[in-house]
């Protein structure tokens, strides 16, 4: 039995989430979800789905004088605009993504806020190691929903599918959020495992009209690193790294 942040020792049961028409309500679930967990009507819990073309916007996103700029060319690209509760900036995901929730009871949750970040950012790198993607921790200039403990990596130069040449240098591939209520955290993932192009064009016309800085080429996916990589792949590498941990309810 592995113990988790915080001092938990309960294991982690998971949840595989199929059902994903509506981004709102995949957003409004893992809320629901850190609610019951709060107040004791569910244990540790580790929650996975791959989404709909989503752009989830920050609280402080809304407050901007761009924001409905912002959604309209949210929709424009085809990504439903949601507002997230976890801190945090615009962040795209998509069919080609994996969303990681992982839900834990704490009597102060406050207590480790900044390790968690620490200590995932490096777990999960590790996840993507061990597929064969060179993962590294730490935020990189001019990057989406910046991050000190972002996970990212470094291919070199590329060629997309539209025929534009993507330049050597470090993309972002993970991306982390937390909310902490009192009883109780959730630290939300995002890996951009293939087909980055959407993600990086959608975010490029989201960040201009919110006017904060981007810088496209840093938007990328595990398969700019290791060609051929599948959400597939990363899930079962991450569901291997907490069995190896001890963290699951049952066995894989």
């Amino acid at each position: 039995m592995a113990v988790w942040n915080d001092g938990t020792v309960a294991p982690l049961a998971i949840i595989e989430d199929r059902d994903t028409n509506d981004a709102a309500a995949q957003l409004a679930r893992a809320a629901e979800i850190l609610d019951e967990v709060k107040r004791g009507l569910r244990g540790p819990t580790l929650r996975l789905y791959r989404p709909r073309p989503t752009m989830a916007f920050g609280q402080r996103d809304t407050r901007l004088a761009g924001f409905e700029a912002a959604r309209a060319a949210s929709f424009s690209r085809g990504f439903e605009p949601v507002v997230r509760k976890a801190g945090g900036r615009a962040a795209a995901y998509h069919e080609g993504t994996l969303i990681v929730d992982h839900i834990e009871p704490a009597a102060e949750a406050m207590v480790g806020h900044r390790r968690r970040f620490e200590v995932f950012g490096e777990l999960y790198a590790d996840v993507l190691r061990s597929i064969g993607v060179d993962a590294r921790v730490g935020e990189i200039p001019g990057e989406y929903c910046p991050g000190e403990y972002s996970v990212h990596g470094v291919p070199g130069e590329r060629t997309t599918a539209g025929g534009f040449v993507m330049p050597a240098g470090p993309v972002k591939l993970v991306g982390t959020a937390q909310r902490v209520v009192a009883g109780a955290w959730l630290f939300s993932s995002v890996f951009v495992v293939s087909d980055a192009a959407p993600v990086r064009e959608v975010l490029t016309d989201v960040y201009r009209a919110l006017e904060l800085p981007f810088e496209p080429t840093t938007a990328g996916a595990a398969d700019d690193l290791v060609p051929g990589l599948t959400v597939d792949d990363v899930e079962q590498s991450l569901l291997a790294m907490y069995a190896e941990q001890g963290a699951l309810a049952a066995a894989l």
